[in-house]
Order: C-alpha cells, then structure tokens, then sequence
C-alpha cells in the first residue's frame, strides 16, 4: 500500500495555480472590461487564490498612501482612504525595491512597527508598481491571522505577474491621455496658426496688387510688416515644435539667471522699462530653452504693463519668479493664460505663454501665475535644479 495523499495535494495545488493564472488571463485579456473594473476582479483573484480576505492597489505620492482600489472587510484598508507612507506596509516593499512577504509579523519583529500597531496585519505580501520606471504605488494582500506555511515563489510569482500588469496598463493609460491632449491642441493649434497665418498673406497678397496698379511703392512697406507677422508666427511654431521635446540630463548646463536674464531684456529691447534683479541664482537648464522663456515672459509685461514697465526676476528655493507692476492677471482668468490662442492683444498669436509653459515642462518645471507686489502678474518657476556653481 502506497499513500498518494501528498501527491494528490501537490496535483491539486498545481492545478488551482493553473486555473488562477488563466483566470488572470482572461481578466488581463477582456478589452470590453474598464482598468478599474479588471483591477477589481484581479484583487478578487488574489484573494481567492492566497486565500487572504484583503486585497488592495495604493497610489503613493508625497510621502502618503492613498488606497485606490479594495476588496475585503477592514475599515482601513478602503478606497479613499489615506495614511503616512512611514506607518505603512508598504514602505518597507519600496525601501527593498522587491516583494515583501510576511508569513507572520510579530514573529518576524513587526510588533512596534507603526504599521503593524495601527493595522494589525500578520500576514502580508504586496510588491511596488513601476510607471516608467518612478514608484506609482503596490499592490498588496494581507490578514489579520499568521498564515500556517510561508509564502511559496510561485505564491510570490503570482503576485509579480499582476504588478508588472498594473504597470503596462498604466503606463498605456498615460501615453494614451498624454497622446489624446496632444491631438486636441494639435487641432486646436492648427485652426489657430492657419487663421493667423491667413490675416497677414491677404494683406500682403492685397498691397502687391494695389502696387502693381498703382506702381505706389508705399504699398510695400505695409507688405514688409504683414511678412513680419508671418515670420513671427513660424517663429513660434517652432519654438513649440523643439521647446516640447524632452531633454536628458546631458542637455542641461549650470546657467546664472542674473546675466541671462539681462542679455534676454536687452534682446526684446525694452529701452524704457526696468528690470530689477534680485540675487544671481545659477541653475540647471537647456539655455536656449530657457531664454526663450524669459524672452517671451519679458514680451508679455510690456504687452500687458506698457512700456514703462519695471520687472523684477529673482530667485525661489526651487526655482525663480518674474513679476511686473502691470495690472496683473484676474484669478478667474489664470487657469487659461498659458492655453494656445488666449491673448488680450489685437492681432497677437497667442501663443506666448503656452510656449513658456511647454519650454517649462519640457525640463520638468512647473510655472504658475499668481500676483505680485504691485499687484502685477507674478509668474514662478519651480521644480529646478539649483546649482551651486
């Protein structure tokens, strides 16, 4: 006689790893099934299958824990719910950069841990979800009891194979929207350059006629301007075309504000304006993308303030700030300076500030508009990289 019992279990086993894998599958694989919803159903196998009554996907940003997505009974471990990173699970799956797998957590020295005293989990395994390549969140499952054997690699396995799917699927997500916001400025900026582009051809194509008849060469000094306007709306095609272009970090140099800065006023040729420097900040920049930033600022204080406008460029902790004494910008109409097209000039292509904004975001920067010490427009540049020298 034979005992087959340890067989007939390892046979079962493998075969409720099967049939979960090709649950997971199905799941992955449902193209009518939202993100959300498949989630859902993969913290619902997860559970199944580990037999643990807690599933959940966190976000992490700014040192906080945002559960996204759950399943399961525990009241904090809800969609919605939020705490510390630091008294998390967590943590210590970031911190490891792998899978963290706890059979029991007291006996594995959890017992003063902030995350085991507030959540009371014994049983835990959960592994980081990666976006291109920077920490979106985990995807975890635990319990309130110690598990009786520890978790197997294919357990761990099945765990990894669905973070590396939430990561694909977000990753596809972000590129997707990002392409979606892209088409509809594209289209956007297309009818706006063409009904630009248009205004100054007619009044040129319209004055070489009207000189030809009349053989008054006057006419083509109107000409000359209208292909002024021309040449300066390419200009600004262009500078969205390669400000919105990523940059390494090779492409980035130690640049002093203060002298820059100086040299950008003297080019836009503000000879009865004031520009007042405060400090001289180096920082970390693609310089030609940096001086067409503050060009296009500067453009915009004169534009706004008159000529006579004093300027004033200093430094913030992360970044610089710029600001006039003009009348400023109303709250109510700071969310849509920097879109294309939004300009309070006559005949101006309103493309300004939306090529600041796309220069800014090109080297990771943020830029917002607030107001100033006269009440002007103060914009502020953060997120940059301050050199030392």
């Amino acid at each position: 006689y034979t005992d087959i019992t340890e067989q007939k279990e390892r046979e079962r086993t493998l075969q409720e790893e099967q049939e979960a894998l090709r649950t997971m599958y199905r799941i992955t694989a449902d193209r009518e099934a939202t993100f959300k919803e498949k989630v859902q159903q993969l913290i619902d196998l997860g559970r199944e299958h580990l037999t643990l009554p807690y599933g959940f996907l966190t976000e992490i940003t700014d040192g906080t824990q945002h559960i996204v997505r759950a399943s399961g009974t525990h009241p904090l471990l809800q969609p919605g719910e939020t705490c510390p990173l630091s008294e998390s699970y967590c943590r210590k799956t970031i911190q490891e950069e792998s899978l963290l797998a706890i059979q029991d957590a007291p006996d594995e020295g959890w017992t003063d841990d902030p995350a085991y005293e507030i959540f009371e989990l014994r049983s835990y395994i959960g592994a980081q979800i990666l976006v291109e390549g920077e920490l979106y969140g985990t995807l975890c499952f635990a319990a309130t009891e110690p598990r009786d054997e520890s978790f197997t690699e294919r357990e761990r396995t099945f765990v990894e194979l669905m973070t590396r799917w939430a990561s694909y699927e977000l990753e596809q997500r972000r590129a997707t929207e990002q392409l979606e916001r892209q088409n509809e400025q594209l289209d956007s900026f297309a009818s706006l350059v063409t009904h630009d582009l248009r205004n100054p051809l007619n009044v040129a194509k319209g004055r070489l006629e009207l000189a030809k008849e009349d053989k008054n060469l006057d006419h083509l000094a109107a000409v000359d301007q209208a292909l002024d306007r021309v040449d300066e709306i390419i200009e600004d095609v262009l500078a969205l075309t390669w400000g919105n272009q990523d940059l390494d970090e090779d492409d980035l140099e130690a640049c002093a504000l203060a002298e820059l800065a100086e040299d950008c006023w003297d080019h836009v040729d503000m000879s009865e304006g004031i520009l007042q420097v405060e400090g001289r900040p180096v920082i970390k920049a693609d310089e030609r993308r940096l001086r067409r930033l503050l060009e296009n600022l500067f453009r915009n204080s004169i534009e706004h303030a008159g000529e006579t406008v004093t300027v004033w460029v200093g430094a913030l902790s992360d970044g610089f700030f710029i600001e006039d004494d003009g009348p400023g910008i109303p709250e109510e109409k700071r969310g849509a300076v920097f879109e294309p097209g939004c300009s309070s000039q006559e005949g101006g292509t309103g493309l300004g500030l939306n090529i600041v904004k796309t220069v800014a975001e090109a080297q990771g920067w943020t830029i917002s508009v607030t107001t100033g010490r006269d009440d002007g427009a103060r914009f502020e540049v953060r997120g940059i990289e301050m050199s030392s020298s």
